[in-house]
């Protein structure tokens, strides 16, 4: 199916705007002369200068709105709906993060469970062309196949992020089911990239170099039990989202779900060899990190990674960004961002 150039009479509404892939997409439709209207909360789930700092960089656009407002917040969530009308809606809005959800798991069912059943009512009351909402791929949970595939059962989640993911893929299809609304959800793997979330792997190895602190692998160091995992930067992960806008579900039940995702495993080695790389080449002087290997945990899973036939059989579309190109430019912005040099 062929996707259609972006409609710049219609309005966009992006929750979650001041998070790592709100911020990109709403920069790329803005780029595009599209009239964005971005909702955020401001948690302090991580720095958020660097939310302030993401927002600081589409407040410049003259159709650029933000509001801040928590989608669990019913009545706030409506008053959007009601006084901006979207036309598309992309609920990027979220609890993230596995090990967190072990600590605070009221945060989890607040934002991913109330706050999205709030935008499928809100999609409900004022209809809407197309609701794109995030998912994960923790979903698939401790599934050994490989490539994970949509069709894949995700009945097993290994963590409350993950079930609440799940939760909201079986609440959308319950909605399109009765009320029509044209919903897809996105199974996101590992997304990274400059002004990338904090609590992810790659940015944290970043940190402890910085503060002279080694870093914690949990992989056998002679690496008969590597890790491959998919990493997708952040580019191909917006272009993506960018092309299903025109491709709405056309089934009886209008709800997808697509993996979003490098279908390029990389060891977990490389990735961190090329991170050091990066690093190098940013500063200009060798950089190695100082590494402390750790048996793989419980319920690790040797390989993750996703089947995008489906997204490609959609859009014609595959991420293409090697973690050479997309580490470089993390580490380039790093390296400016905080004053590194």
């Amino acid at each position: 199916m062929d996707y259609k150039p972006l409609d710049l009479n219609k309005t966009y509404l992006i929750t979650g705007v001041a998070g790592f892939i709100g911020h990109f997409l709403a920069k790329k439709l803005l780029d595009q002369g599209c009239t964005v209207i971005g909702i955020d909360n401001m948690n302090s789930y991580y720095d958020v200068n660097l939310k302030i700092a993401r927002l600081d960089l589409l407040y410049p656009y003259d159709k650029f709105t933000f509001l801040k407002c928590d989608i669990s917040n019913k009545k706030e969530l409506f008053n959007v709906y009601e006084e901006y009308r979207p036309n598309v809606v992309f609920n990027l809005a979220a609890q993230a993060g596995v090990r967190y959800s072990l600590e605070n798991p009221d945060a989890y069912i607040q934002s991913n469970i109330v706050g999205f059943t709030n935008i499928l009512e809100a999609c409900r009351m004022h209809p809407v062309d197309h609701l794109i909402y995030a998912s994960s791929s923790s979903v698939y949970g401790s599934n050994k196949k490989v490539p994970f595939e949509e069709t894949d059962s995700v009945d097993h989640p290994v963590s409350l992020y993950a079930a609440t993911k799940k939760s909201n893929e079986l609440i959308a299809h319950t909605y399109s089911h009765l009320y029509g609304i044209p919903a897809t959800g996105l199974r996101f793997f590992t997304v990274y990239g400059p002004m990338g979330r904090p609590d992810m792997a790659y940015f944290g190895f970043t940190d402890k170099y910085f503060k002279s602190e080694p870093i914690h692998i949990y992989n056998n160091k002679d690496f008969d039990n590597d890790l491959y995992r998919d990493f997708t930067y952040i580019d191909d992960i917006v272009l993506g989202i960018e092309r299903l806008i025109s491709v709405p579900p056309q089934e009886d039940v209008p709800h997808t779900v697509y993996n979003i995702g490098n279908n390029n495993p990389e060891k977990l080695m490389n990735f961190i060899h090329e991170l050091e790389n990066a690093l190098t080449q940013a500063l200009n002087r060798e950089v190695s990190f100082n590494k402390v290997y750790e048996p793989m945990k419980p319920g690790d899973v040797p390989a993750t990674y996703a089947s995008t036939d489906k997204l490609f059989k959609a859009i014609n579309f595959k991420p293409e960004t090697s973690i050479k190109n997309g580490l470089s430019n993390f580490a380039n912005w790093y390296v400016d961002y905080y004053k590194k040099l």
